[in-house]
């Protein structure tokens, strides 16, 4: 009977070793970052001077940062969109031969237009006694004068 108490003895014994050895491996160390998780807590909900609060105004101090150069980036964007507009984005390049005796394709329709199709459209025609430019306003992707073939091909290829 005494050898049943001595085997239950050293088996407690046992988990009880077992036990602190548990406590000291996965549990205190689980208690001490909750621990610290409850101070910062406490901290950040009772107004305390301490890390937590520090970096909460650091975070602050971030986000208006953030703000005002949000509000200047959203500024340039505005005076570009408004820029885009109005700048020379469209472009399209036509060379040909003008007449039968010239080669090399030295004449050219050039259209230069704007987002909306709005610009100017030059043709420079070769010939071997001279060479002439001209050049016609273009809105919304038409030309407002008559136009030759290769610069309505210019015009189109500047649409895209």
């Amino acid at each position: 009977m005494q050898s049943i108490y001595l085997a239950a003895a050293a088996a407690l014994a046992g988990a009880l070793v077992a036990l602190v050895i548990y406590h000291f491996a996965a549990v205190a160390p689980g208690l001490k970052r909750l621990q610290a998780e409850i101070r910062t807590h406490d901290e950040i909900m009772g107004g305390a001077a301490g890390p937590a609060s520090s970096r909460l105004g650091g975070i602050e101090a971030g986000l208006a940062a953030l703000r005002g150069e949000h509000e200047r980036v959203a500024r340039r964007v505005g005076e570009l969109d408004v820029l885009a507009h109005t700048d020379i984005s469209r472009v399209g390049f036509v060379r040909y031969d003008a007449f039968d005796d010239t080669g090399s394709e030295l004449s050219y329709a050039l259209a230069l237009l704007n987002r909306e199709g709005t610009g100017v459209v030059l043709s420079s025609i070769y010939s071997r006694t001279d060479t002439r430019t001209y050049g016609k306003a273009v809105e919304a992707y038409r030309p407002l004068a008559n136009a030759s073939e290769e610069e309505v091909r210019a015009i189109a290829l500047a649409r895209g």
